[in-house]
């Protein structure tokens, strides 16, 4: 018959009991392996996005300017755009520079926003405390998604029409203002996200009754 666990921890001392699951400290190692895994998805998601933005607004859309006569592409202006300048462009664009312009808005112009809110999704929620914090700082991320892919359509039909509207227009430059203040505004949800997360040490306890001076 095999000895029972007190004969052998009498004989061989308490390491003879103990479970080969108890020496294992598996639970740090597993949230360890879990931030890191995080911590490289993120990293890989920011070079992505950084990738994108300047592969869209310093090399595409520049390059769009070659079938423009020079005039910078609506996106590009961060302070908006008149209506007199989209008939300018409208009147520089043929229907293949326009083309273009469109389907850089449903490849790149797509692309970025998306891999933007992910990202920026993904810095906030693993830096901010609390649910409502948490949710303020996102609504920066994801209105500007929404706007951005709002934008793409309403430049690409104010382009496209066979008469440039004044609404249609107005709608376009609000757009793009917008897109571009809600990119800052998430920029700077995520540094208060990083930098906010560390609460400020907490002065000396106050004196108990007991003491006096």
């Amino acid at each position: 018959m095999g000895k029972t666990p007190a004969q052998r921890a009498a004989k061989h001392g308490e390491k003879a009991v103990q479970p080969p699951q108890a020496a294992k400290m598996t639970a740090p190692r597993t949230e360890q392996q879990a931030k890191s895994n995080a911590n490289l998805i993120l990293i890989a998601a920011v070079a992505t996005t950084l990738f994108m933005f300047f592969y869209l607004h310093l090399l595409v859309l520049d390059q769009m300017t070659q079938l423009s006569d020079g005039m910078a592409m609506p996106d590009s202006l961060v302070g908006g755009y008149s209506m007199a300048y989209l008939e300018d462009l409208r009147g520089v664009m043929d229907s293949d520079a326009l083309g273009q312009l469109s389907y850089v808005h449903k490849t790149a112009g797509t692309i970025f926003p998306l891999i933007f809110g992910f990202t920026w999704l993904l810095i906030i929620g693993l830096n901010a405390r609390g649910r409502a914090r948490r949710w303020l700082l996102w609504a920066a991320p994801i209105l500007f998604v929404i706007v951005d892919l709002w934008e793409n359509v309403v430049i690409d039909q104010a382009l496209g029409s066979a008469e440039l509207a004044a609404s249609d227009a107005a709608l376009a430059s609000a757009l793009t203002i917008a897109r571009w203040v809600l990119l800052g505004l998430s920029l700077l949800a995520s540094v208060v996200a990083v930098f906010g997360k560390r609460t400020p040490a907490q002065g000396p306890r106050a004196a108990g009754p007991g003491t006096g001076s």
